[in-house]
């Protein structure tokens, strides 16, 4: 499967659609971006039941924004519309390779529990 173009538009829809999405947030002008690329592209042939996106921060600079993206390339992996991932820095296939083994992995009752769990806690300031 191709990666797919995530824009303001259709971010919200394609990350809580359900399953496992991974996004790329990325620049042209940036060398790790251009370096973890074909890394990415590679993974998504090879994980067809995964949705692979890939947001462009220079033209979607909202949604960078809104996302809290502060460094690129950042991927970010969620898995039944929560997220469960999120870092900095170009990954090498190897790597990319772990993160999927383990959001498969994740046992989403025990996460949902969890955050449930957080969203009652007493917020300090």
């Amino acid at each position: 499967m191709s990666t797919t173009i995530l824009t303001g538009q259709n971010f919200e829809a394609t990350v809580t659609a359900g399953g496992i999405v991974l996004v790329d947030f990325w620049a042209a002008w940036c060398g790790p971006c251009r370096q973890f690329a074909p890394v990415f592209d590679a993974a998504s042939t090879q994980h067809p039941d995964i949705v692979f996106g890939k947001v462009d921060t220079e033209a979607e600079q909202a949604l960078a924004g809104a996302a809290r993206i502060t460094s690129i390339p950042t991927l970010m992996a969620f898995r039944d519309g929560v997220l469960v991932f999120s870092q900095p820095g170009a990954l090498p296939a190897a790597a990319l390779e772990e993160v999927i083994a383990g959001v498969r992995a994740l046992d989403m009752d025990a996460v949902r529990a969890e955050l449930a769990q957080q969203q009652r806690a007493p917020q300090t300031t």
